[in-house]
């Protein structure tokens, strides 16, 4: 179940970053303003910096999220397909948030509030001019209220496992890059691209029929397991009855065996009387 969640998670990266467009932009334009000084070499060196620590981020919140998913989560749900379902559901909740579902809406006011408490330390990293500045930017930056981050850290919970919780996050952030790091030019192509073909809200019924597919698949082993325990259970009925059969057939032989040979010793004794 890995990789189909891995697959689901760049998708919404990748899809979803217009919207990631739309609540990052200022913070790139402002990262990119403060490094006018710097060569372009470095400057490109500096970009892919922040993203690698933003990317690094992300993988913390996954583990945290992983971490939440073992030792709070999967002790309540032990022994039965309720993980499976769950994950399911949550598939299909990310799918409605793609298609314009505002349920993430309130998670954002709330860590928009730890955003601002941050402010004293992003104005520490300006002007980004040094790489130790550009991997501090992109772990703040991690922490940007996102509904888009939010869903994907419920993946990372769900997923059940500390090193997937990291590993998903780490890629969906990686599907978020492609829009961050594009010219002004190849932004507006590929968010012409993703709004013309609706993109996004295909992945979004993608996701949903998905997680429609995760939840009905539990109840199918279920029932065929029922018609597998009914079989078995034909099966040993048919058994018990064949094997009453052959006692019956052995013990008809045994009598049938008796009566011969008392006839015979009647016929041998009726000789001898003659």
């Amino acid at each position: 179940m890995t990789t189909p969640l891995l697959l689901a998670a760049f998708a919404m990266g990748f899809f979803g970053s217009p919207h990631c467009l739309g609540m990052c932009g200022g913070l790139v334009t402002a990262f990119g303003l403060s490094m006018q000084e710097v060569g372009p070499l470095k400057k490109r060196g500096l970009i892919a910096t922040y993203h690698f620590g933003r990317l690094v981020s992300y993988s913390i919140l996954g583990v945290i999220a992983g971490i939440v998913g073992t030792t709070v989560l999967a002790p309540l749900l032990m022994g039965n397909s309720t993980p499976r379902i769950l994950l399911g559901l949550v598939l299909v909740f990310i799918g409605l948030s793609m298609l314009g579902m505002p349920f993430l809406n309130k998670l954002e006011k709330v860590g928009m509030g730890v955003w601002k408490k941050l402010s004293p330390l992003r104005q520490k990293v300006f002007p980004i001019t040094t790489f130790p500045r550009a991997l501090a930017a992109g772990l703040l930056w991690g922490f940007l209220p996102c509904g888009l981050v939010y869903g994907a850290l419920l993946m990372a919970v769900v997923g059940n496992n500390i090193a997937t919780g990291a590993l998903l996050m780490f890629v969906f952030g990686l599907g978020t890059v492609p829009m961050l790091v594009a010219t002004q030019e190849t932004v507006g192509w590929l968010h012409k691209q993703i709004g013309r073909y609706k993109l996004r809200q295909l992945n979004g019924v993608v996701m949903i029929l998905s997680g429609l597919a995760v939840i009905a698949l539990p109840i199918a082993m279920h029932s065929m397991g029922g018609h597998g325990d009914h079989g078995s259970h034909g099966a040993h009925q048919m058994h018990d009855d064949s094997a009453m059969i052959s006692t019956t057939h052995d013990h008809s032989q045994d009598m049938h065996g008796s009566n011969t040979e008392e006839h015979q010793n009647h016929d041998h004794s009726h000789a001898n009387h003659q």
